[in-house]
């Protein structure tokens, strides 16, 4: 597309500097042929223009000089502050109209305007030895041409949380270099979402795919607030070995108004599985080829679109490297006294155990 604009389907090579963890993942995964849905990143490139463009670069490393991560009153002060610095600067010309032609190309390709899902991507997340889900905002059900710009902005300034500090200081993250690229994606009109694991988490078994399940948008999942369905499937011979169904007593849905209102869940489905058999190979399906395609451990959001024809309507969302298990692995590593030839060894099992 350009310098500021990065299509999920452009045919350039995408790189993280640029997009980010979720933004370059969505890329990969278009490329690799996936069924992702259509959009595209504003690069880190626009964020780095209103950044250095002006002095709010300089304003924001003044601001956390000295900062002490375990006061938390000042944390958050100065992080609201950095926050409205960003939401106040104005935007390069540039910038704004390169952003505006990749959206208005989305709704073309979309046979119109459609509701899009505005998702932060910064250059430190997504990282296989540091988990930054939750760290920064998504919008959801965004719909416009001026709510999405002003939804990228918020994206921009929730790298400048409070959370988002403590957690880079407590990580020893460096700020300098840091930078956010946005993802702006057609919105998923999920009936059931959820995430799913290509590793059992409980104890670390590769030969094992974990999904859980609810209805509706899947951030109640993501953020604990439902307790979902989970399942358990046999990597190899893609079968369902376990099922816990339980009671999903509320979902996320569109309003129908451009946002999205939590809805209680009638009592016929409340505890009636949120994913037919069939549906759920399919998406252990995804996540083993997810994982193939990375060559490790993938943690994935996915979602069934309602508005699609059974057998195309589920959708990968997102995938990340999982880091519980892959950081104990390089524990492990780092700790062993054997002798070379035991390491070797310890090495070549660790791969084949990847690549089941």
């Amino acid at each position: 597309m350009g310098k500021y604009t990065f299509a999920f389907d452009s045919t350039e090579t995408p790189e993280h500097d640029r997009l980010g963890g979720k933004c370059t993942s969505l890329a990969i995964m278009t490329s690799a042929g996936m069924p992702v849905p259509p959009g595209f990143a504003v690069t880190t490139d626009a964020f780095d223009a209103v950044m250095n463009q002006t002095t709010l670069r300089d304003h924001i490393v003044k601001h956390l000089a000295g900062l002490d991560p375990n006061d938390v009153v000042d944390v958050d002060t100065r992080a609201a502050h950095i926050r409205e610095l960003i939401m106040t600067q104005e935007v390069p010309a540039d910038v704004r109209d390169e952003s505006i032609a990749a959206y208005n190309t989305l709704m073309e390709l979309c046979g119109g305007e459609v509701p899009v899902a505005v998702r932060s991507s910064a250059t430190a997340e997504d990282l296989p030895d540091a988990s930054f889900a939750g760290q920064q905002d998504t919008y959801l059900w965004i719909i416009g041409q001026e709510a999405v710009m002003q939804k990228i902005r918020e994206c921009w300034a929730s790298l400048y949380t409070a959370r988002a500090i403590t957690y880079r200081m407590a990580n020893n993250i460096s700020d300098e270099g840091l930078s956010m690229a946005v993802a702006v994606q057609k919105m998923v009109n999920s009936r059931t979402s959820g995430v799913a694991m290509t590793i059992d988490p409980s104890n670390g078994d590769k030969s094992k795919i974990v999904v859980d399940s609810s209805w509706g948008l899947g951030e109640m999942v993501v953020s604990g607030e439902v307790t979902p369905d989970n399942f358990l499937i046999d990597k190899v011979m893609m079968h369902i070995i376990n099922r816990i169904i339980s009671d999903k007593h509320e979902e996320l849905v569109p309003s129908g108004h451009g946002t999205v209102i939590r809805k209680e869940v009638e009592a016929e489905r409340r505890n009636s599985p949120s994913l037919s058999d069939e549906e759920l190979i399919q998406v252990a399906t995804l996540a083993k080829a997810a994982h193939k395609h990375y060559g490790t451990v993938q943690d994935i959001e996915w979602a069934i679109d309602a508005d699609l024809p059974a057998g195309s309507n589920v959708l990968l969302l997102q995938s990340r490297p999982e880091t519980v298990w892959s950081q104990k692995k390089q524990e492990v590593k780092i700790t062993s006294t054997g002798s070379g030839i035991e390491a070797i060894t310890k090495s070549l099992m660790a791969q084949i155990g990847d690549r089941k």
